[in-house]
């Protein structure tokens, strides 16, 4: 109407061009999308260590000199600073840090060699002492050496009378007197042979038994020979002739006499042993290995033996002999070092001081003795920070050798690092008693697995950490009490007060633990363990006096 004109769609038209509609709709939104997916502006940021969240056709950005890593996750890291726990901080109130008197010093460096001292104990060389035993039994009719006599190879020691020897010569001059006999009647066969007057079987025969007479000569001489007896002597034993029934001992190597037995009169055996010769022109020096010292040490390295009785006198040789097994109780092993001995002057059981390695010296980290602490497998010391007073830092480190007031730092501290060397066993109570960081070598670097307090009170009280005390005194008969029980895993302080002189205890030692401490005569001495589950020795200085800790 008016003018107006109508334009009317089928119903199926109408739908058709809806269907289009939508469908164009649905691909320009598909292609919006993918443009914006495949045309990024910028690279993705990735926030923390996971780099899986980040697609695969972009490269990850090479982190900048400013980016700051966990330690330990550098590539250039060594395998001992991978194994290392993350750091723990220990919190501390300048109160509490001035009531357990925490103390401080910076790591210091100083020249070191690679040589390791040991003490150590000549013995003989095993391989040239020979225990001389006689070779028959009988009776000892005289002894030709007296204890430390030097003596030649073949030197007649002792005189043997012996019965089986008279026997045996008896039976060999009748078995060589047969055989004689059996000589005469195969000539006289073979002749009556010749001429037919005798059969060729009668020879055969004569034959066969001189074969067996010869073999029986033969093995009565051999017994001879193993009884002692010479080639001459042998050869002098006939018929009619005397039978001497005594032997001699002779003397098997050169040596020196160190036992022995043998006396006029005494009834010996084969097995019976009656001197003992050792050729001390070469030595041993046996010396215990600390386990920690064995990758410095090798079959083949050089070693210098001094000792006391010559102190200006070195002697040099080279380890031989390395024990497999490592003693459980000391944690050494074995060592075994061959030196020349010409003037005979080490003797068997000095005390001999031995350094094995001749490297040149080298720059080490030490730092104070008491700013290690050992818990359970794990060696942390405590590092302090002056730009954030009361904060501390639990660090693992690797040690190297332990001396009597230092300790080498192969890994986890630097020259310029500030350690707790006083009150550090105070910090590592804390930080167990707050349950803070990892808390075994088990755990996983990335981990921060909570430990329990060990004070009631919880992470929040303010009670002091728990530690266990004792108290062990030095009196003329040992230690007292000789026997201890503590707790596993907990820290404690043993105190050691030698209250008499009339002792060796003047020092304590913990051979599992590379602790030794000198006693001084009415001043106690306190020593700050961890202990693990099981029973932990101490002794005196002389290992004669002895106790024990056991740990549950």
């Amino acid at each position: 109407m008016n003018g107006e004109r109508r334009v009317s769609l089928h119903p199926v038209v109408a739908a058709g061009a809806a269907a289009a509609l939508l469908l164009v709709g649905a691909v320009g939104a598909y292609l919006l999308l993918i443009g914006r997916h495949e045309v990024p502006v910028a690279p993705p940021v990735t926030v923390g260590p996971s780099a899986s969240t980040a697609p695969t056709s972009v490269p990850a950005p090479a982190p900048s000199a400013s980016t700051s890593e966990p330690r330990g996750a550098s590539p250039a890291s060594t395998p001992a600073e991978e194994q290392r726990l993350p750091d723990v901080v220990v919190p501390l109130s300048p109160e509490a840090a001035a009531r357990a008197g925490i103390t401080t010093t910076r790591a210091s460096v100083r020249r070191a060699s690679s040589a390791i001292r040991i003490p150590g104990v000549v013995e003989a060389n095993a391989y040239r002492q020979v225990a001389v035993t006689p070779l028959v039994a009988g009776r000892v009719t005289s002894v030709a050496v007296d204890l430390g006599d030097r003596v030649r190879r073949g030197q007649t020691m002792a005189d043997v009378y012996s019965p089986e020897l008279a026997e045996a010569q008896t039976r060999y001059v009748s078995a060589k007197a047969e055989l004689e006999a059996h000589d005469r009647a195969l000539q006289r066969t073979e002749r009556l042979v010749a001429i037919g007057a005798a059969s060729r079987q009668e020879l055969e025969r004569i034959h066969a038994e001189h074969t067996a007479q010869t073999a029986t000569v033969q093995t009565a001489r051999t017994k001879l020979a193993l009884l002692g007896m010479s080639e001459p002597a042998l050869d002098a034993l006939a018929p009619g002739r005397p039978v001497d029934a005594t032997t001699t001992v002779p003397a098997p190597i050169d040596g020196i006499v160190t036992e022995r037995v043998a006396n006029p009169g005494l009834n010996v055996d084969p097995s019976m042993k009656l001197f003992t010769v050792v050729d001390l022109s070469t030595v041993w020096v046996m010396a215990d290995l600390y386990e920690r010292d064995f990758a410095h040490v090798r079959i083949g390295s050089a070693a210098t033996v001094t000792t006391n009785a010559y102190p200006g006198r070195s002697l040099h040789g080279r380890v031989g002999y390395i024990d497999p097994q490592v003693n459980r109780e000391t944690r050494t092993a074995r060592l075994r070092i061959e030196v020349p001995n010409p003037r005979g002057e080490l003797r068997l059981g000095m005390y001999a001081d031995v350094v094995v390695g001749t490297s040149e010296p080298r720059d080490v980290v030490v730092v104070p003795r008491g700013a290690v602490q050992h818990i359970g497998g794990r060696t942390v010391v405590y590092l302090a920070n002056a730009s954030a007073p009361g904060r501390f830092v639990e660090r693992d480190v690797s040690i190297g050798r332990v001396g009597a007031d230092e300790i080498e730092i192969e890994a986890g501290v630097q020259r310029t690092d500030v350690v707790v060397s006083g009150g550090s066993f105070f910090l590592r109570a804390e930080r167990e008693r707050l349950g803070l960081g990892p808390a075994a070598p088990s755990a996983s670097p990335g981990s921060s697995s909570a430990r329990p307090a060990t004070d009631a009170g919880g992470p929040g009280a303010a009670a002091g950490p728990s530690v266990q005390e004792a108290t062990v005194r030095i009196v003329p008969d040992g230690f007292s009490p000789a026997r201890l029980t503590l707790r596993a895993g907990l820290p404690a302080r043993l105190t050691f007060i030698r209250t008499t002189d009339q002792t060796c205890a003047t020092a304590v030692v913990f051979p599992s633990l590379a602790i030794r401490r000198e006693l001084p005569l009415n001043q106690p001495v306190a020593i700050e363990i961890t202990p693990s589950a099981g029973e932990l020795s101490f002794a005196c200085g002389m290992d004669m006096l002895k106790g024990t800790i056991v740990v549950r």
